[in-house]
């Protein structure tokens, strides 16, 4: 039997986890055994008898910053638990983090993550330790611990069995390049404002086309990068035959 998918987080508030991750679909999975999910306390790792892991920025300013020999001694120590596994922090110097990278995640064994605090982590940590810097939002959170939460929980509701359906895991935001077209249920009508007629005509294939286009004119509209990158990630589509027969005869000539 395989091993279940594991998260090792290094932190310096394990308190914090599993948090949200210990409930709902998340929280039975783990109870289940499809994941795992271990912390280590970021001061087991200093050497001094005060147990610090914090010092003051090279080149002077405010603030404190987490030294990269104490965390460097908490990865080697989490990478020799679970060998192979990836290593990722949460950082605003990182690439923005995308579907399709959790997607890759979850297909793998796990991942350890690193959660910083105060200033952040010493930038040598991610050369020393080949970590993968990743941002969760253009945003200022005040320690890493809660984008982990959300890489985390982005990564176990695509493991196999964590979802009841696993068309839900594909028919959403972001799979596609594209945001995920709008939801309606009952009532029919509230306060004036109803479902769109073609979601009630029972016409599967107008419904579909309906969802096409939205997901389309929404992105579109309120996602402008996520609409150009869709467009540059989509292949032309060939020329109809009634355009290859409107081609020009030639140079100067009339087209047909």
């Amino acid at each position: 039997m395989a091993a279940p998918w594991h998260a090792s987080v290094i932190t310096l508030f394990p308190g914090m986890f599993p948090g949200p991750l210990g409930e709902s679909l998340a929280g039975r999975a783990l109870a289940e055994g499809v994941w795992s999910l271990e912390t280590l306390q970021l001061r087991d790792f200093a050497t001094d008898r005060h147990r610090s892991v914090d010092d003051t920025p090279a080149g002077g300013g405010p603030g404190m910053v987490l030294r990269v020999d104490v965390m460097a001694r908490a990865v080697d120590a989490a990478r020799a638990r679970h060998p192979g596994l990836p290593v990722l922090a949460p950082t605003p110097r990182g690439p923005r983090l995308t579907q399709a990278r959790v997607r890759a995640l979850a297909g793998g064994p796990g991942v350890i993550l690193l959660c910083g605090r105060f200033e952040g982590l010493d930038e040598r940590i991610f050369a020393a330790r080949q970590v993968e810097p990743f941002c969760l939002a253009d945003i200022v959170l005040s320690g890493g611990e809660i984008a982990a939460l959300a890489l985390l929980d982005a990564c176990v509701r695509l493991l196999p069995g964590v979802m009841g359906a696993a068309q839900s895991g594909v028919e959403e935001s972001f799979e596609t390049g594209l945001l995920e077209h709008p939801h309606y249920t009952r009532p029919l009508d509230f306060e004036g404002h109803g479902i769109p007629e073609v979601l009630r005509s029972g016409n599967h294939g107008a419904v579909e086309a309906w969802r096409r286009a939205r997901a389309e004119s929404d992105t579109r509209a309120w996602r402008p990068d996520l609409w150009e990158a869709h467009l540059k990630a989509t292949p032309a589509s060939p020329p109809s035959a009634a355009q290859r027969q409107r081609r020009p005869k030639g140079p100067g000539g009339d087209g047909d």
